[in-house]
């Protein structure tokens, strides 16, 4: 039977896919160039949860929005291989016809994979012991059974593989607590952290208990190898937590592009910076976030991490950026702000005209 998720589109449906739209069309871009110059020639995007293709309204959901966009792109026509998986039979039915009949499909190279498989312990193990071309996985389960931290790091184990999965937030929160499926918080979490966080959870505020699973989740992440860890929030009409996408990468240039994509699908903005989060009440009623005044924050936070420090622009973002939500032009205009106001020193190592924009290369000196 067709998931309940699929039978209506709702809002948050469609900046999740605009999200995973948008990522993989920039890292296909960025990836692909230097797979043709290492002989490799191909990108794949794979997708374990992929449902039947449309939502009952008929509006395409991410497979096809992922394969029409590669029809529409010559050179990723070329190179993409696509897997799609889903336990539902009906589901990959479904979804094998309406591949069959996008308008252009026969302009892909490789033909796309549609398989009827559980994302299980043999899923784990064949991601963890074969080498991937440079793929980008989207791993969107209705629940959270099969998603594992070692499913997770099998995907981006290798050169130029990115994910990025559905956290059913509000399903683990209580799962953390409930005996009867620790097996499954051990398998996101890592046994010793599950066991840790189910002590530590009780007895918490709603927004603290979040924030100490986004915690480790995103520490049992990086542990493994995923460097780069970006959560998106997702609530209902009411202003409720529901959900997360969580992205993990190995190299900043992905975290660096995805920040900006979800920075741009953030239902508000205070001082240009994102929320990194999308809720229908935030559309329908705006507020006036100007109030926060992040941009203010990140001045006092530069002077007291770099006091006494001189760095460049781009060791400055790069370091200073992660786990924060801020892209490289609001370090840009806080920083030549702060110059303008005497209270950093900059220099141009090549000895260059300087221009009105802040160049990456530029040396910043930070006063003691």
């Amino acid at each position: 039977m067709v998931s309940k998720f699929f039978e209506e589109r709702v809002d948050q449906s469609a900046v999740k896919a605009q999200i995973v739209q948008k990522y993989f069309a920039a890292w296909s871009n960025i990836v692909l160039p230097t797979a043709l110059k290492r002989g490799e020639g191909k990108i794949a995007y794979i997708d374990l949860y992929a449902g039947p293709g449309r939502y009952r309204d008929g509006a395409a959901s991410t497979p096809l929005l992922i394969l029409q966009d590669a029809i529409s792109n010559p050179v990723i026509s070329r190179s993409l291989v696509a897997l799609f998986n889903d336990i539902d039979s009906n589901n990959t039915q479904t979804l094998q016809s309406e591949i069959d009949g996008l308008p252009g499909i026969e302009l892909l190279r490789h033909r796309p994979q549609v398989n009827c498989n559980p994302v299980d312990k043999d899923a784990e193990e064949y991601f963890a012991s074969t080498r991937l071309i440079p793929s980008f996985t989207f791993l969107d389960p209705f629940g959270y059974k099969g998603l594992s931290l070692r499913l997770v790091n099998g995907v981006i184990k290798d050169w130029g593989c990115d994910c990025i999965f559905f956290f059913n937030y509000n399903r683990i929160s209580l799962g953390i607590s409930n005996p009867m499926v620790q097996s499954h918080m051990a398998a996101l979490f890592g046994d010793e952290r599950a066991a840790t966080l189910r002590k530590k959870v009780e007895g918490t505020t709603p927004s603290l208990r979040e924030q100490m699973i986004l915690e480790e989740l995103s520490q049992a992440l990086v542990a493994m190898g995923g460097k780069f860890v970006l959560p998106f929030r997702f609530r209902n009409e009411n202003g409720r937590l529901t959900h997360h996408l969580v992205f993990v990468s190995k190299h900043f240039k992905g975290y660096d592009v995805m920040k900006g994509i979800m920075t741009a699908a953030s239902s508000t903005v205070d001082q240009s910076v994102g929320s990194f989060a999308y809720s229908p009440a935030d559309v329908s009623m705006p507020l006036l976030f100007e109030l926060n005044r992040p941009l203010d924050e990140l001045e006092g936070m530069l002077s007291k991490t770099y006091v006494g420090k001189t760095a460049s622009m781009t060791t400055v973002y790069q370091e200073h950026s992660v786990g924060r939500p801020y892209l490289s032009r609001h370090y840009k205009e806080v920083l030549k702000k702060m110059e303008d106001a005497g209270t950093i020193q900059v220099h141009d190592p090549e000895g260059k005209k300087r221009g009105k924009g802040f160049a990456d290369r530029l040396l910043i000196t930070f006063p003691k």
